[in-house]
């Protein structure tokens, strides 16, 4: 027997990280979204990989990926993955732009969020969480359009309290309470 080690085609620069991926748990029933998935960029050729690496074993090899363009700058028709070819298919109108649709010939699909690679730590482990929730009702741009009105209340929120601060409000000392004025007998109509 003979072992041919594998070399992607394409340098594959995320390799030594984790992979930053959250599913639903097994045997759950079936939601809007099956787990979130918060790639390093928009690179579908050097991202895709790693993905199907982990999800492989567990989902039966993942043979086809759909996408909305719109958030993916390339359009690869196909990737190179571990030892196969994922086809990869574009769907602007029909899909929606914040999910990732996986499918295996052998098992079935799954449907992931796709959480924007510039997306602070706190907020993507928010939202991943939300979309591996087997009792999630939200579709991705549900669930990203909630964090967006969560992000702005929050700027404005510590927008406020700024403008509080400088204009002498949380670091201000309080009033000093006077003695009410007093009033002299008889001086009132005086």
């Amino acid at each position: 027997m003979t072992t041919i080690p594998y070399t992607p085609a394409v340098e594959d620069r995320t390799s030594s990280l984790p992979l930053r991926l959250l599913l639903a748990p097994a045997g759950t029933a079936p939601a809007l979204l099956d787990g979130a998935w918060w790639p390093r960029s928009r690179d579908l050729t050097a991202e895709l990989p790693a993905l199907t690496a982990v999800l492989d074993p567990l989902w039966g090899r993942i043979t086809h990926v759909t996408v909305n363009p719109t958030f993916w700058p390339t359009s690869p028709r196909k990737v190179p993955v571990a030892g196969h070819v994922v086809g990869i298919g574009w769907f602007k109108a029909e899909q929606d732009p914040h999910k990732l649709l996986l499918l295996s010939y052998t098992v079935g699909r799954w449907d992931l969020l796709v959480v924007p690679p510039e997306t602070s730590p706190a907020t993507a482990a928010r939202l991943m969480a939300e979309a591996a929730d087997p009792l999630g009702t939200l579709t991705a741009s549900a669930l990203m359009n909630e964090a967006e009105q969560r992000r702005i209340a929050e700027e404005t929120e510590l927008s406020l309290v700024s403008v509080w601060d400088s204009e002498g409000g949380h670091g201000a000392s309080l009033p000093t309470s006077r003695p009410p004025h007093a009033v002299q007998p008889g001086a009132e109509g005086a």
